[in-house]
């Protein structure tokens, strides 16, 4: 049986896991509803029912606050897509399958709050600076995603150029909804792309 300081510790990481999970969950909400310029720290506290001084215990500046919380955002959404994979049919269908589901997953949330902070992070060079390792991750994630997919050796090369162009499409295609773009013609783009990706690297 665990001692009342071992209960009183489990507790106390677990109050600070949830206060992280609340300023977290608040700057994303912040991000997507408000944007970078109009998001400040007394907005995310107020949103997330925590003072500032809480907050600073955890992210000692705005910066690492909006990274960690892409960061959050992303792990959530990996998670999602790990889970799915498992579901994704086996044969040709796999592919396009799986080009839907990254799209689902990086168009939505997640792509207006990296946005929010690509743009920002021109002309923000510590912000730059917290946010280029998640954006690797992210990268690297959606080339471990796409090797799940396929059950013949490719090169890797060629499958990093893959990703980088899906990537690339996802984030014009995600932006292009953010300012009112024809889904028609979004549509057409991911399925022609699908086509595409599936002639040269489909199950066979």
């Amino acid at each position: 049986m665990a001692s009342p300081t071992e209960r009183k510790h489990r507790t106390q990481a677990e109050r600070s896991e949830r206060t992280r999970e609340l300023l977290l969950d608040a700057t994303i909400e912040c991000l997507v509803e408000l944007g970078y310029a109009r998001t400040t720290v007394q907005e995310i506290c107020q949103r997330a029912g925590l003072s500032r001084g809480a907050q600073q215990h955890h992210f000692t500046t705005k910066a690492e606050l909006m990274t960690s919380a892409l960061e959050h955002l992303f792990k959530r959404l990996a998670e999602e897509i790990l889970t799915a994979t498992a579901e994704l049919p086996e044969g040709p269908e796999r592919i396009e399958a799986g080009i839907d589901l990254l799209w689902r997953a990086y168009s939505g949330t997640l792509s207006t709050a990296a946005v929010e902070l690509w743009v920002a992070a021109r002309t923000d060079p510590e912000l730059r600076r917290t946010l280029l390792p998640v954006d690797r991750a992210l990268g690297h994630a959606t080339l471990e995603f796409y090797r799940s997919l396929m059950d013949t050796e490719v090169d890797d090369d060629r499958l990093k150029t893959l990703v980088l162009l899906t990537v690339n499409l996802v984030r014009g295609l995600a932006l292009d909804a953010m300012i009112g773009g024809e889904e028609r013609r979004r549509a057409a783009l991911l399925d022609e792309w699908k086509t595409l990706v599936a002639s040269q690297f489909g199950r066979r």
